[in-house]
């Protein structure tokens, strides 16, 4: 039996039924046009902990491709990125190449691409700060740069930030990225200590991210979601949102509008 009641009227609409949601997601996703479906556990769905990235998830674009056009070398660049994201290229050996190309690029032109082409995702700061208002947690953890992922998760409400450094000298760019690179195992292992720091199991995370470098995290994770993501990540996930914006998100862990962190 299935057992109808609007979250939102004429938003989002909750179907509760008995049995296994295996066949039940493949028989709804996409069986009407235009509309998310998320097929989950009751129980399960208020999640405590949300681990996001960052480029084209919970802002709109992609700072490095965004960084190359003032070098005058977007489309080399993005071609690489795309290539990456969908999971063809190794990431790091990828992301230690596009940067090289941005070397001598100055550095004041990183805060420029911030005020001008960074644009934060509809939904995000709403996502955030309501789970956060709920006794929750967020980390933003992104295979980008700090320079960019502090001021983003501190506009949107993170509580910790997690990216990768660019390496800077004589106030322009050298080329490199400094220390460790944040990849996909960087990105897991941060949903893996945020749980542990609280002691809370895994149903309680949800993980949100659009490239092949998010799928393991999106993996561990109790709720893997693909949002608006590359074909394989979408084929990992364990649930997608390929229309709505991240709000979609917040219906699906059984918050109303009412509920929502006013932005």
């Amino acid at each position: 039996m299935v057992v109808q009641a609007w979250l939102e009227p004429g938003s989002a609409c909750d179907l509760h039924f008995t049995g296994d949601p295996a066949p039940a997601r493949l028989a709804l996703e996409g069986a009407v046009p235009g509309i998310d479906v998320i097929v989950q556990k009751t129980a399960e769905r208020r999640r405590r902990l949300i681990v996001a990235d960052m480029d084209s998830t919970m802002i709109t674009v992609e700072c490095i491709d965004e960084l190359a056009d003032y070098a005058g070398i977007k489309p080399q660049i993005a071609e690489v990125t795309e290539r990456a994201m969908r999971g063809e290229l190794d990431f790091e050996d990828a992301l230690k190449s596009r940067v090289a190309l941005l070397k001598g690029l100055p550095e004041m032109v990183i805060g420029q691409c911030l005020a001008e082409r960074v644009k934060i995702m509809p939904g995000a700061v709403a996502l955030v700060r309501t789970v956060r208002a709920h006794g929750g947690c967020a980390v933003l953890v992104s295979g980008g740069f700090t320079r960019f992922a502090e001021p983003v998760g501190e506009e949107i409400g993170f509580d910790r930030v997690i990216a990768n450094r660019l390496g800077i000298k004589g106030g322009m760019l050298d080329g490199t990225v400094e220390g460790v690179i944040v990849g996909a195992a960087a990105k897991k292992q941060a949903l893996l200590s945020a749980l542990a720091e609280r002691d809370w199991p895994t149903a309680d995370a949800l993980a949100v991210g659009d490239g092949a470098n998010d799928i393991p995290m999106i993996e561990a994770a109790g709720l893997g979601v693909a949002y608006h993501a590359k074909p394989k990540t979408r084929a990992a996930a364990g649930a997608g949102v390929t229309h709505g914006d991240l709000t979609t998100i917040l219906y699906a862990m059984g918050y109303p509008k009412s509920e929502w962190v006013a932005v």
